[in-house]
């Protein structure tokens, strides 16, 4: 048939059609509020249904980033709780913890409220209270999936500061026996100061007794010289021999004394350096504390910060407690009317319209 026809045909139809529907416009508006009428007596006798809604926030905790700045961080994602939820993972549980069948319970629908962290969880009932049930049900075992999330966390806190408070305990025990060492080697300085004086000292005795000695070497030589300036007699030449075997003995008493002046000087040259290293030691003892306390003090700000974090954990709740709805969701009165209304056009329009063209059938070829 070519294609101009084809449509002529069609235009023909259609216009036929609304020829018909106009035709017995009375029978159709009769069937189809006839059916609507059916339909909306018959959902008086439907059971009604609620839905039941709440809104649930998981657990969540703040860190403090290195700008200063408190981050918000969540134990578990708020749209996989809700994919977990409407897939149907706590069905089961809910289900032998209310003694419900399982194939008879309700299904729950969740989802995550766009640009927030909550999640919306809802449930269609036939009694409220029944809805309400059920969803407290879930919100325990949300909570007690989140707070085993939480626990770890704090677990992981207070082995944290645990850790802190074990290395301020060492830290204070090293500075102590720093201390201790500190005030064995100021001891010890003090004892070699006093060995030095005393060393110091002798070196002074000696030399004065060095000068003494020197003193009576040079009246010996100034009388020996006297003596043999006057030539005098064999008594005088034996005197001159006792002054000279005394001038050697004052001479070699002269060299002991300047052996044991160069003996306590070493001594106290030793001993100066000794009081040196060691003072010197001290004060890495001193910088050893100064930075033991830097890391005490770091410690305790560690622990003020996990205190802090501990502080900041916000359990799971419900932000929105369960409530039904204001009334029943199913079944909708209205839309049921209006379907069946049109249902009930289509199907009258459709039945006069084919015995319409059956009878034009029919006559045509009797």
């Amino acid at each position: 048939m070519p294609q101009q026809d084809q449509k002529a045909y069609e235009g023909v139809d259609l216009t036929e059609y609304i020829l018909v529907s106009w035709k017995h416009r009375w029978w159709i508006l009769i069937a189809t509020a006839a059916l609507a009428v059916a339909a909306g007596v018959l959902s008086y006798f439907l059971p009604k249904v609620w839905e039941v809604e709440a809104i649930v926030v998981p657990s969540k905790f703040l860190v403090q980033t290195q700008t200063g700045e408190f981050k918000e961080i969540l134990v578990v994602n708020p749209g996989q709780v809700a994919n977990q939820i409407s897939e149907g993972s706590y069905d089961a549980l809910i289900a032998a913890e209310m003694n419900i069948d399982f194939k008879k319970s309700p299904r729950l629908k969740s989802d995550n409220i766009r640009n927030t962290n909550l999640v919306r969880v809802s449930v269609r009932v036939r009694e409220p209270q029944k809805g309400r049930e059920i969803l407290l049900a879930l919100f325990n075992h949300l909570k007690s999936d989140f707070d085993k999330k939480i626990d770890v966390e704090f677990s992981n806190i207070n082995n944290q500061i645990d850790q802190r408070e074990s290395s301020i305990l060492e830290g204070n025990l090293k500075i102590d026996s720093q201390k201790i060492e500190k005030d064995r080697i100021r001891q010890d300085i003090v004892a070699d100061r006093n060995k030095m004086a005393i060393s110091e000292q002798r070196i002074a005795d000696v030399q004065e007794e060095m000068k003494s000695v020197r003193t009576r070497i040079a009246e010996l030589d100034e009388l020996q010289r006297k003596t043999l300036a006057e030539h005098k007699d064999e008594t005088e030449t034996l005197a001159l021999l006792l002054y000279s075997n005394e001038v050697q003995q004052n001479i070699r008493y002269m060299n002991s004394l300047e052996d044991k002046v160069s003996s306590e000087r070493v001594n106290v040259e030793n001993l100066s350096y000794l009081i040196k290293s060691k003072e010197q030691l001290m004060r890495q003892i001193d910088n050893q504390v100064d930075q033991i306390q830097i890391d005490l003090n770091d410690a305790k700000n560690d622990i003020r910060l996990l205190e802090d974090k501990k502080n900041r954990i916000d359990y799971s709740q419900l932000v929105k407690e369960p409530i039904s709805s204001s009334g029943p969701v199913s079944p909708r009165k209205t839309m049921i009317v209006l379907v069946a209304g049109f249902i009930g056009f289509c199907l009258s329009s459709a039945i006069f319209f084919f015995r319409d063209q059956a009878r034009s059938r029919a006559k045509k070829n009797p």
